[in-house]
């Protein structure tokens, strides 16, 4: 008698645990442990926490955690139909995300970031332009 074959199924595909879809999910978002832990306000040894086999976190840190991530709270517990996603963008997302920290800053601080930032590309076009005329 031969082996019997199990059907795949998209439910053998997808990660078994709670913490296993939020540790694929959050790489496929470009977030370490430590970078998701920042965005989410805690600390990376509760990210990694929640990524272990048992533990889930608290029902007040679902949406803030879907958010960051880009998904939906049943995208999170693999209920339903994935939400779609926005194409990823070109570029550094470690940059996009203190981008996005410096615009919750307030007035002065974000001037003065702002001022840093103009001083450091005004330098690096004059260096362009006086490579070019070299």
């Amino acid at each position: 008698m031969g082996k019997r074959i199990q059907p795949a199924t998209a439910a053998a595909a997808a990660p078994a645990s709670f913490g296993e879809r939020l540790a694929s999910l959050r790489k496929a978002a470009g977030f370490t442990q430590v970078e998701l832990a920042a965005e989410l306000g805690i600390s990376q040894r509760m990210v990694a926490y929640y990524e272990s086999p048992a533990a889930t976190p608290p029902a007040n840190l679902l949406p803030q955690i879907a958010a960051a991530l880009g998904v939906s709270i049943d995208e999170l517990f693999g209920v339903g139909a994935p939400k779609r996603r926005l194409a990823k963008q070109e570029g550094d997302s470690r940059l996009r995300r203190r981008l996005l920290a410096i615009e919750k800053l307030d007035v002065a601080d974000k001037r003065q970031v702002l001022q840093l930032l103009d001083a450091f590309i005004e330098r690096g076009q004059l260096k362009r332009k006086a490579e070019s005329r070299t």
